[in-house]
């Protein structure tokens, strides 16, 4: 079990141009027909060994014709290219097993698969439909080395049935390189470019039209492009290929994105013998939280977000995400908010064999408020409320419970809005010592679409109605108080919007309403009416 803050994106911005990080590039040369295979055969069919079946290929459409996009080994042996017509594979080998492409299944697989690596490091990026990028800057240790990590990467992967190729470099560009034209292992910076200059120049990435010109000059490999002189490559080819050359080369720095937000804090539980029950779930949650108290309060910081990640014996993941209306640190009640929520979840939480590592993620966190209380237990009132609304958002969702909050607008249906309570419980609690504008002539009640009202006498030009019908009933006005004129907002409603004359009325029932007039008397169109509001 271990707790440690990552780097800020600042923080891991001057790691890369420091020319520190060490990268994993990992490519899936045969992802599509993996992903057939596995459903077909199980997940441990590499393992088992391929079955007596037909070579598998997809097709898709490529220029107006059908052509064959993916190949499986078998295929791949048999002389199959990719782009090839699928009619001159099928009568080549008649048995031809072709399979219609799905992008979007190899990129779930793909997402899958990003997942499951976050178990190595939460710096995972993707590199194109078939690649992932692991920053792996210092954790390699973790693992026995970065060569025991590629070597339990590849593994691992291949007992889940997906063939990988995998290189450690101190640069995207040149994992990205050997990782699919070479060797898959670790290169240290001292023997970079004498790995790099074999490769042929494909492994630049660079543009086909690109690398077709450089063969026809010659330039079939790397080392032949570090060779030739700068200056005519750059008049010839632009900019890019002298680029890609620096990035593999590690001299120029290249950002790698991860595709997830990075936990500020976050640890830990590899566990021996897996777990499935939502009581060891919770139980192992209450521990691995214990282990982030001490960072939280050594920053004087409580988590606002928390995420909850179970890594499952086959390598599927499960992210459960809650949030709190006070930034919280103790263990029990990071842990309850958990318990609420997987009684929301756990029947859609498949266990299957079990989970082999349990992860507790702060996403977000504020300063920790350690006041103490009157005693009185004036706070206790707060507290119970910031509970009770933790709890039902954890099993509800954030958006169960709703506030208002108030907006920098004149326009009445814009001056309020409404948030999550979870959001603006804070907000509301830091502004009790500020005196925030109330009026009490708005109505309680404010319709979010005013309603037109039927006006059938009323003072001209700038009087309340005396007598009018809204829904089917008719109200004769006892009293008014008005008019209120509110313009519109110009920058959002436009120069020719009209402005409004608010009356506050109350006819002689006792009923008060909110009334407003749009446009005014003696202009060449009628004005009209509208109810905006009750009040009480």
């Amino acid at each position: 079990m271990n707790a440690n803050f990552s780097p800020s994106p600042n923080q891991t911005s001057f790691a890369l141009q420091a020319n520190s990080q060490r990268i994993l590039a990992l490519s899936f040369p045969h992802l599509q027909t993996d992903r057939i295979a596995r459903r077909r055969w199980g997940l441990s069919w590499r393992s088992k060994g391929r079955p007596e079946a037909p070579p598998i290929v997809c097709s898709g459409k490529l220029n107006n014709a059908m052509r064959l996009t993916a190949l499986d080994e078998l295929a791949e042996r048999l002389g199959l290219k990719k782009e090839q017509g699928v009619a001159e594979a099928r009568a080549m080998y008649p048995t031809l097993e072709i399979v219609e492409e799905d992008p979007a299944a190899d990129r779930r697989l793909l997402e899958a698969i990003a997942d499951w690596c976050d178990r190595y490091t939460p710096l995972v990026a993707f590199d194109g439909k078939d690649g992932l990028f692991l920053d792996i800057t210092g954790c390699a240790h973790l693992f026995g080395g970065e060569k025991a990590l590629l070597k339990d990467v590849l593994s691992r992967l291949f007992h889940m049935g997906i063939d990988a190729r995998g290189a450690v470099s101190s640069s995207p560009g040149h994992s990205w390189a050997v990782s699919r034209f070479g060797q898959s292992g670790v290169i240290e910076d001292e023997a970079a470019e004498h790995v790099l200059v074999s490769l042929p120049v494909a492994a630049l990435r660079l543009e086909g039209q690109t690398v077709d010109a450089l063969k026809k000059l010659g330039l079939k490999y790397v080392g032949d492009v570090i060779d030739a002189p700068r200056a005519p490559l750059t008049r010839r080819f632009g900019p890019e290929l002298l680029l890609r050359l620096d990035q593999a080369l590690g001299r120029e720095e290249e950002p790698v994105s991860p595709r997830r937000p990075v936990a500020s804090l976050s640890a830990e539980n590899r566990l021996i013998e897996p777990i499935g029950t939502e009581e060891q779930i919770l139980a192992l949650t209450r521990q691995v939280a214990m282990s982030l108290q001490p960072s939280l309060e050594a920053r004087g910081a409580g988590g606002r977000v928390f995420e909850l990640v179970l890594f499952r014996v086959d390598g599927r993941v499960f992210r459960i995400s809650v949030g709190a209306s006070q930034p919280l640190r103790e263990p029990k009640l990071i842990a309850g908010l958990f318990s609420e929520r997987l009684q929301a979840v756990y029947d859609d939480l498949d266990a299957g064999y079990g989970f082999e590592i349990l992860r507790l993620n702060v996403l977000r966190h504020d300063p920790f408020n350690e006041a103490q209380g009157d005693f009185e237990g004036g706070r206790q009132g707060e507290i119970s409320l910031s509970v009770f609304v933790d709890r039902v958002s954890a099993r509800l969702g954030a958006d169960c419970l709703q506030s208002f909050q108030l907006r920098e607008s004149h326009v009445p249906e814009r001056a309020v809005i409404t948030v999550p309570v979870m959001e603006n419980l804070p907000r509301r609690k830091a502004e009790q010592d500020i005196d925030l504008p109330f009026r009490e002539e708005r109505p309680l009640r404010l319709f979010a679409t005013p309603e037109p009202v039927e006006i059938m006498l009323a003072e001209v030009p700038d009087g309340p109605p005396q007598i009018f019908r809204w829904r089917r009933l008719q109200h004769q006005v006892a009293r008014s108080e008005g008019p209120e004129r509110i313009a519109m907002e110009w920058w959002i409603d436009g120069d020719d919007a009209e402005a409004r004359d608010y009356f506050r009325i109350e006819d002689e029932i006792g009923h008060r309403f909110w009334i407003y007039r749009r446009g005014f008397y003696g202009q060449e169109f009628y004005p009209r009416w509208f109810m905006h509001g009750v009040f009480a």
